[in-house]
């Protein structure tokens, strides 16, 4: 089956409030393709290497969590820009990505997603009284030790992750996937036991060992695999579509 690329992008844009949200990037159609959509391949990154796996699975349009047109980058279609670009429209590929709406959306974002692989019961926002807070914070049904902790996230994500080890068991948990390293602050005012993100900073160690907090980096790349996926997969089941993941490995 197929449909309109502006019903999908519709649909897109709606379910996840993207117009309402504001971002570093465009959130929606960043590179229009063919008009008609029967595959979509998802990915995190819109990288040359998940490009060419788009082009080799006959993708209509390409999924990404992390797309162009960054604030702040330059605007010239030079170099890794103009190849990728370039290779989206020779083979008439739509590039659809979605930043923060992917990441805040309650039912398919990276962090709720990222709960699910954890075990990890969500219990609310990281900053309550903010409401562009990214983070959440939740519970594990067992309390366990920080290292056993950092084990089960190895095993869930495939990924030996950075872990700080603080104080005692691991009960409450505040995580933000990505490059969320800086609202270890916040999670250490809601009072959790261990933070979990993507990446860490040179000062983010400094944190959590002064205050007695466990924290783990697992990774920005392992830790936003699981929002898009089940964005593609919403997006296939609303209209018969077909929906390939395809994952690009990144150390980072």
């Amino acid at each position: 089956m197929a449909i309109a690329l502006s019903t999908l992008v519709e649909e897109a844009d709606a379910f996840l409030n993207a117009s309402r949200i504001n971002d570093y990037c465009p959130n929606g159609l960043q590179v229009e393709g063919r008009p008609q959509v029967s595959r979509i391949v998802s990915g995190v990154t819109a990288s040359q290497a998940l490009i060419e796996a788009a082009i080799e699975a006959e993708a209509d349009v390409l999924l990404v969590h992390h797309g162009y047109f960054w604030k702040g980058e330059n605007p010239c279609v030079t170099g890794m820009k103009q190849r990728r670009l370039k290779a989206l429209l020779a083979n008439d590929i739509s590039l659809l990505a979605y930043h923060l709406p992917l990441d805040v959306h309650p039912e398919v974002g990276n962090n709720v997603q990222l709960a699910r692989q954890l075990g990890i019961v969500v219990e609310g926002l990281l900053e309550p009284e903010n409401p562009r807070t990214v983070g959440l914070v939740g519970s594990l049904e067992e309390p366990m030790s920080a290292a056993d902790f950092a084990r089960h996230v190895q095993q869930a994500l495939g990924r030996e992750p950075l872990l700080v080890e603080g104080d005692g068991l691991i009960r409450r948990v505040g995580w933000c996937t990505g490059g969320g390293q800086g609202y270890i602050d916040q999670a250490i005012a809601a009072g959790v036991d261990l933070y979990l993100t993507g990446e860490a900073s040179e000062q983010t160690f400094h944190s959590a060992r002064e205050n007695g907090v466990s924290f783990i980096a697992a990774g920005h790349h392992a830790t936003e695999r699981y929002g898009v996926q089940a964005l593609g997969d919403y997006l296939a089941r609303r209209f018969a579509l077909e929906h390939l993941f395809i994952d690009c490995p990144n150390p980072i």
